[in-house]
């Protein structure tokens, strides 16, 4: 007997989401600075722990040739300069990107 509780249904949910691009994304008017400079693949690492240490980081931004690789916000996850263990995978995935190319451009804003 085959009944149509028998047979596999396929669902699909339809969840109403809304995209923010960054160029639409809302600013807080919060004083900051924004540095920008240029990096070797192998000492990537070590720079980047040494920014989130200072803890005075809002954000870093990794490019190579005016392409964003990776944007690590820190305003969660560290507390007075301590790097949480949320934090490790992030550090193991700037390992990575450091070990693939030469020449990085890393943007900080920084907060006052």
């Amino acid at each position: 007997m085959n009944t149509p509780l028998d047979e596999p249904k396929e669902v699909i949910e339809t969840v109403p989401t809304e995209v923010v691009s960054p160029e639409t994304e809302p600013h807080f008017e919060e004083k900051g600075t924004i540095e920008e400079f240029t990096i070797s693949g192998d000492a990537l690492v070590a720079k980047v722990r040494e920014l989130i240490h200072q803890g005075n980081i809002r954000r870093i931004i990794l490019k190579n040739e005016e392409r964003t690789l990776i944007e690590i916000p820190l305003t969660v996850g560290v507390v007075g300069g301590v790097v949480s263990a949320a934090l490790f995978p992030v550090i193991a995935a700037v390992g990575v990107i450091g070990a693939m190319v030469a020449h990085l451009t890393i943007v900080i804003e920084k907060k006052e």
